[in-house]
């Protein structure tokens, strides 16, 4: 589901549920840093598929890891915009690059039964996520999960 807000539902319920084991923001946004792959194969005129690396467990691991890192340097800048939104914030490397880790298996999870061209078990090519779910089901869950969300 690129370009969709359907797996913010999922990741910010999961995320508050295990905050205290995960560090949300980089949980959360996890699921924008997988489709960057999406973006630049669409916009770029690779053809398809558009889900291609990234969107694997194995390569996925290496970018969460990536994005936990590179957020983990920007942890002044984060701790300084959750603080002017007055949200209590500690963390710390190993807990932002296990959520990073995590948010991008959570996506690839979700467009594995969503998407026939996820491999998410690559280098094996079949998708044994795929359709485990009808597309209906899949988003009205993420809708569901983004509505009992906390808000606080």
């Amino acid at each position: 589901m690129p370009f969709t807000p359907y797996h913010f539902g999922p990741a910010g319920l999961l995320g508050y549920i295990f905050r205290k084991w995960i560090d949300l923001p980089v949980f959360v946004l996890a699921n924008l840093v997988v489709d960057v792959e999406v973006m630049l194969v669409n916009f770029m005129g690779f053809g398809r598929p558009f889900h291609r690396y990234s969107h694997t467990f194995l390569i996925g691991t290496a970018v969460g890891a990536v994005w936990g890192f590179v957020a983990y340097l920007g942890l002044p800048l984060l701790g300084r915009l959750m603080k002017k939104i007055r949200i209590s914030y500690q963390t710390n490397a190993f807990k932002m690059i296990i959520s990073g880790i995590l948010g991008v298996w959570l996506h690839v999870l979700i467009d594995g039964i969503y998407h026939y061209d996820v491999r998410p078990f690559w280098p094996m090519r079949k998708n044994y996520l795929w359709r485990l779910l009808s597309h209906n089901q899949v988003k009205w869950i993420c809708i569901i999960c983004l509505g009992v969300c906390p808000s606080n």
